[in-house]
């Protein structure tokens, strides 16, 4: 009985490492095999290092201001007896506004002008007389007195006339009429907005370290959200003396022409000053590059011999960079590329060093400094 169980137990550790055995050279076979595999190279798009010239720019935000804008007021209460103008219509300097009632001052203008005229002819006789020698000077000098004091009357009726007839102060575009007939007005109520559009301001900020790199005549580029992919050009016009002591930032005005009208007063501006100087880079797409906390890299395509008489293949090298200034789909490299060596343009994060690659730039992206993307 022990013997028949001492025989069944190295029967099963005999088959126990049988089955050990088997499974070592089966895993020994694939660990073979997994140093011997060599993955497909990637497929990737590249592109050269290549030298550029950039425009060297000052970027700020601004805002847009008329040349002359006033919101036309009534200089002196009384009633709208008519309103001569159309809300968003165009006037010349001059063009009659709005007119208050006036029947008072014109009832009493033919009085004044009554008085203005025997005034005169009083004065004419006395100064006849006195020539003469028949009127005495202080006789005289009442007449004289009495002329003025009239002239001063009349001309002091048809001032209230004419401040209560509102003219255009200049030409340009009236906004939204904020009276109506019969209104009345009290003095400094608003009547319409009045706004010269053609040509425009652009008012914006600058650090004061930018101080030395602008000055009147520079050339700026404007571009706003009311007109996409439109760039207006423009002339710094007027730098404002002092620095904001809270901000310590330079105030700026450049003036921009506006024939069509397109561009309004209290509007957003992004500005480009653009600088005399060129900047020298060497560019390579954004896209090529790997961001990474302690470096950031690229990896470039190197030509390697290829084994046993093989045509030569690409491997990836990855090189760590120091960028500069980004500028559209480019960034500029300072340091660690030459030029003309290619660099994958896509898939960065999940390319690895020494790696095989195929370059298709079939599906490549077109880069470009200043991109315009449809707004899907």
């Amino acid at each position: 009985m022990i013997k028949r169980i001492l025989l069944t137990l190295l029967g099963l550790l005999l088959l126990a490492g049988l089955l050990a055995g088997i499974k070592a050279l089966q895993i020994g076979k694939m660990i073979g095999q997994g140093k011997g595999f060599v993955p497909p190279p990637e497929t990737v798009t590249a592109a050269a290092a290549r030298p550029d010239s950039w425009e060297s720019t000052l970027s700020a935000v601004g805002s847009l201001s008329a040349v002359q804008g006033v919101q036309v007021s009534a200089e002196l209460s009384g009633k709208v007896t008519q309103i001569a103008f159309q809300s968003g219509s165009r006037v010349r300097q001059g063009d009659l506004l709005l007119r208050q009632d006036t029947s008072t001052e014109e009832a009493q203008l033919p009085g004044a002008e009554a008085s203005l005229l025997l005034a005169r002819r009083n004065l004419e006789r006395a100064r006849r007389l006195l020539e003469e020698k028949v009127l005495s000077q202080a006789e005289f000098d009442t007449t004289d007195a009495a002329f003025k004091e009239a002239t001063a009357a009349a001309d002091n009726i048809r001032a209230l006339i004419a401040k209560k007839t509102v003219r255009a102060p200049f030409s340009g575009r009236l906004g939204i009429r904020l009276v109506d007939l019969g209104q009345i007005l009290k003095e400094g109520d608003g009547i319409v907005s009045l706004q010269s559009l053609d040509p425009i301001f652009v008012d914006f900020l600058l650090p004061q370290q930018q101080l030395s790199q602008v000055r009147t005549g520079l050339a700026v580029r404007v571009t706003t959200d009311a007109l996409p992919g439109k760039a207006l050009e423009g002339k710094i016009t007027a730098i404002n003396p002092e620095v904001d002591s809270a901000t310590r930032n330079l105030r700026l005005q450049a003036t921009l022409s506006n024939p069509a009208e397109l561009l309004r007063p209290g509007m957003f501006a992004s500005v480009a000053v653009l600088l005399p100087e060129r900047i020298e880079v060497l560019a390579i797409p954004a896209t090529a590059v790997l961001y990474a906390p302690y470096s950031d890299s690229v990896f470039v395509i190197d030509e390697a011999p290829g084994n046993d008489g093989e045509e030569q293949k690409l491997v990836l090298r990855q090189q760590f960079v120091r960028l500069g200034e980004k500028r559209g789909d480019f960034v500029a490299v300072l340091s660690g590329l030459q030029e003309g060596e290619r660099v994958a343009t896509t898939g960065v994060f999940k390319l690895r060093n020494g790696q095989g690659v195929i370059i298709d730039n079939a599906l490549s992206p077109e880069f470009q400094l200043e991109p315009t993307p449809e707004n899907n």
